[in-house]
């Protein structure tokens, strides 16, 4: 039998049994869309750390009072114990290590309130930062400058802002020059960063960027800074810094040789591998759960064959005695088998496609398609039908003509 008639047939069969075809597919579809949807999500949320991790560059180096990662609430209190980094331990930084590149350092309140005559802004984040960290953060200025050292050091009533900003407070015309208060205190924009868009549904553009001296008078000194320093380099040359690092830290606090470390120090490579390693981890769980629906969607269409078999007996024995071969008889079941399971892979595909899409519009988690992932769906899907359809297509195959015939007598 051609192996177009063969298609043709499968399809006249699943067309004649709509609902049950619809019914039967339903674990097949669960479980490539499971797959194709978290994918989808991990990919979009892994380049989208690996961006924002990368916005500090590759060579950077972050020094903190505790970790961004903690096992238990036992080390999440014993790290709160640890004395803050200052601002006496970013100028120390700045002026002792002498392999980094540049050095910079940073605070953030994330409830301040930005004013200018009737118009106002809520929960925007107010960062206090040296005058490096623009150009360490990477952050593009689209309209005006940054700041120079001379007005971080004279605590300039200056101030960088989000486009939010801009859009909702300063209004139309040149954003360069306008004043605005932060939090009652006024300070005159003298540029505004390249939008960011949104992330988990909150805008990444509503912020204000002062000088961290300036900061530090209004907001005071009690809380911890974290300070950010180019190593110039990845590999030996980052870890090199490091060690500098810990040393002048290590020193500031007094500790013996035989004493842990008071403080953190990573890399943009520590928070990539960890989140990636997470994202992995989720993946796996959920990987292995659509392997079940899977699996459990192969035995559903396995005994919707079967029936299909018995009921479609008396057909099997006509063909078989118009001159009907045993593999034409196996061939057809085998691809009707198939040809469900691949239907059930690309209504999973859509449909896995069309959630993470949602999820990204409903919250702003970032999502990306990966040509591989569909590919191994549908492969997936399809050896699901073939293995599972591998029985009853032999049993069909199998029926003797005289017998079949009797069947429907």
């Amino acid at each position: 039998m051609p192996l177009k008639e063969a298609f043709k047939l499968a399809l006249d069969s699943l067309w004649a049994n709509k609902m049950r075809s619809i019914l039967t597919l339903l674990g097949v579809i669960i479980g490539v869309a499971s797959v194709i949807m978290v994918v989808t999500l991990t990919n979009g949320a892994k380049q989208f750390v690996t961006s924002k991790v990368n916005t500090y560059g590759a060579a950077v180096i972050t020094i903190r009072k505790m970790p961004v990662i903690w096992n238990t609430i036992d080390e999440f209190i014993e790290f709160q114990k640890r004395k803050d980094v200052t601002y006496d331990d970013y100028r120390a930084v700045l002026s002792d290590c002498k392999s980094c590149v540049s050095v910079g350092a940073q605070r953030s309140n994330g409830s301040g309130n930005v004013v200018r005559g009737t118009k106002s802004t809520t929960d925007t984040q107010i960062r206090g930062w040296t005058w490096t960290m623009p150009a360490l953060s990477n952050l593009d200025i689209a309209v005006g400058r940054s700041y120079t050292e001379v007005e971080d050091t004279h605590s300039a009533h200056v101030a960088i802002v989000g486009s939010d900003i801009e859009d909702n407070v300063l209004g139309p015309g040149d954003p360069i020059g306008k004043e605005i208060h932060v939090d009652g205190v006024p300070f005159t924009v003298i540029g505004v960063g390249q939008s960011q868009g949104k992330m988990f549904g909150q805008s990444m553009d509503n912020w204000v960027a002062i000088p961290l001296t300036t900061f530090l008078e209004r907001y005071g000194s009690h809380s911890s800074l974290q300070i950010y320093v180019d190593s110039g380099g990845g590999g030996a040359v980052m870890e090199g810094v490091s060690d500098e690092l810990r040393v002048i830290m290590r020193t500031r606090r007094h500790l013996a040789p035989n004493v842990a470390d008071a403080f953190s120090i990573d890399s943009s490579a520590t928070f990539q591998n960890l989140l990636g390693n997470i994202l992995n981890n989720f993946g796996a769980v959920v990987v292995a759960i659509a392997a079940i629906s899977l699996v459990i969607g192969g035995i559903v269409i396995m005994n919707i064959m079967l029936v299909s078999v018995t009921e479609r007996t008396r057909e099997i024995g006509v063909r078989k005695a118009l001159g009907a071969k045993r593999k034409d008889i196996l061939l057809q079941f085998l691809i009707e088998s198939a040809l469900l399971a691949s239907i059930g892979g690309i209504i999973g595909v859509l449909l896995g496609i069309g959630l993470a899409k949602l999820v990204t519009l409903a919250i702003g988690f970032p999502s990306i398609v990966a040509l591989w992932s569909i590919v191994v769906g549908l492969f997936v899907a399809t050896s699901v039908g073939l293995f599972f359809g591998i029985y009853p297509a032999h049993k069909a195959s199998a029926l003797d003509p005289i017998a079949a015939l009797r069947a429907e007598l």
